[in-house]
């Protein structure tokens, strides 16, 4: 493994690649290597790298049993989300700019807090900032880090299985939002309870949110965006409820299972066309950089998610100022050498048009 330290950045490159000469005297590269084990020592787990030795079980499928509860209550949201968008040509500019803000906030609180650094720990985060991603993730309610962080591992270790709780080869509906209502497959369950989350447990901020999650979501994803707008600029209380609350949860909560469905259906594999996961710039541009997945599959360890940086990525970027400002370290990056070996050997060739 060789790394790469750069202390102006804070950016550990890891990463090597083997080579050959040909007769002809061309360079060709064999293989990108990457050693897990030590990617371990530096992010204190492997969880989330695909586990190969997984097999479904055999004889038929456990029946489907439905949650009536989330079914009625999604139904209601999205009716409510939809009631909302009516609303939005009598809304003040602010409450429409608000709305945007929460939905920022709220989305840097699931791609910069519980994915890139708590699910995957591809960079390390001081307590001013792990108490703010905290509270966005609140402010996101799409279940507390803890939870967050162990059906994310167990959905990279076990990807488009049946131990993937939201398993893209079940289909877009299911993938996107069925899987949140129906019982998980015991596979799911199963190998959840042996990832060894030690240091999400660690983390008291985390642990904290956990243990008062559904006061701070009441407080952070409803109330606080609902009274700001009516107090401050004495927007009526249904547009102030309907529009920064409702509809703009509503949107975060899609433009995150959109990486779950949209993003492992549509869109090209320059790094690995043996598995599903696709680069979707759509899904990027609605997720904050998260679109990138066949990256993102091939090399979860990569704070960026992405080889291009910024582009499509307010993530990259939040996570970028968060190191210029001091209160983030240690980014994990693929070398580029490792990333084009990898896409000539298992990439679909579409990286060569650009």
């Amino acid at each position: 493994l060789s790394k790469e330290f750069s202390s102006a950045s804070s950016t550990t490159t890891v990463g090597t690649v083997n080579s050959r000469v040909t007769r002809h005297g061309d360079a060709v590269m064999k293989k990108d290597l990457i050693n897990h084990e030590d990617l371990a020592g530096d992010r204190g787990m492997i969880d989330d790298i695909f586990d190969e030795t997984y097999r479904e079980k055999e004889g038929p499928k456990p029946p489907m049993r439905y949650v009536w509860r989330n079914i009625i209550l999604m139904s209601l949201l999205h009716l409510g989300a939809i009631f909302g968008l009516m609303l939005i040509p009598s809304a003040k500019i602010q409450t429409l700019a608000w709305a945007i803000l929460c939905f920022l906030v709220s989305a840097l609180g699931i791609t910069a807090g519980s994915h890139r650094l708590w699910s995957h720990r591809s960079y390390k985060a001081t307590l001013p900032l792990r108490i703010f991603l905290t509270i966005a993730n609140s402010v996101a309610f799409q279940n507390d880090i803890y939870e967050w962080v162990r059906d994310h591992r167990v959905h990279h270790k076990f990807s488009e299985t049946d131990a993937d709780p939201h398993n893209a080869m079940r289909g877009f509906f299911f993938s996107h939002i069925g899987w949140l209502l129906v019982r998980k497959h015991p596979d799911v369950i199963e190998k959840g309870q042996k990832l060894d989350l030690s240091d999400i447990k660690a983390d008291k901020v985390v642990m904290f949110q956990r243990r008062y999650y559904k006061p701070s979501v009441l407080l952070l994803c409803f109330t606080l965006p609902t009274v700001v707008p009516w107090y401050f600029w004495d927007e009526s209380i249904i547009i102030s409820f309907f529009i920064p609350a409702i509809l703009r949860y509503t949107i975060g909560l899609n433009a995150t299972w959109l990486v779950n469905s949209a993003a492992h259906m549509f869109g090209n594999r320059p790094y690995d066309q043996h598995i599903n996961p696709r680069e979707n710039p759509l899904v990027s541009l609605g997720a904050l950089g998260e679109g990138f997945h066949n990256y993102h599959h091939t090399f979860p360890y990569d704070y960026s998610t992405s080889e291009f940086g910024w582009r499509f990525n307010l993530t990259t970027a939040f996570i970028d100022l968060m190191c210029l400002l001091g209160l983030a370290s240690d980014r994990k990056r693929v070398s580029k050498e490792v990333i084009l070996a990898r896409k000539m050997r298992t990439g679909d060739g579409s990286h060569k048009s650009g």
